[in-house]
């Protein structure tokens, strides 16, 4: 019997150089929600953990449906979780004999369902 598979996007990131920082990152999610949902909403960055990078962050956006107000779509927090991102740890740079001192980065995930 065949088994129906929720389908599933994933999107994710990852930008590396000399003198990348965590600005650099914020500005880029955050062009990146305008252009996705509108410059009318608040994006928030909330500290957060994942195992390759640090600092992580959670990236929300504020609710498209009621403007921060609550509603059934962000179960009344105003806010809807969009992505996981962070800074690549140095120890990730390391493992592939890439200088950690010289370089930094960032990367971010998603995933977008039916």
């Amino acid at each position: 019997m065949p088994r129906i598979q929720p389908r599933s996007i994933r999107l994710r990131g990852l930008r590396f150089g000399e003198n990348i920082t965590f600005g650099d990152l914020k500005g880029t999610l955050t062009q990146f929600v305008n252009k996705m949902f509108g410059s009318d909403l608040k994006v928030r960055f909330r500290p957060s953990h994942f195992q390759f990078t640090e600092p992580s962050a959670e990236v929300d956006v504020q609710c498209f449906m009621c403007k921060g107000k609550g509603c059934r779509i962000c179960k009344n927090t105003g806010w809807i979780e969009l992505l996981g991102c962070g800074m690549v740890h140095p120890n990730v740079f390391k493992a592939v004999k890439y200088d950690a001192e010289k370089y930094t980065g960032f990367a971010f995930g998603m995933v977008l369902k039916d």
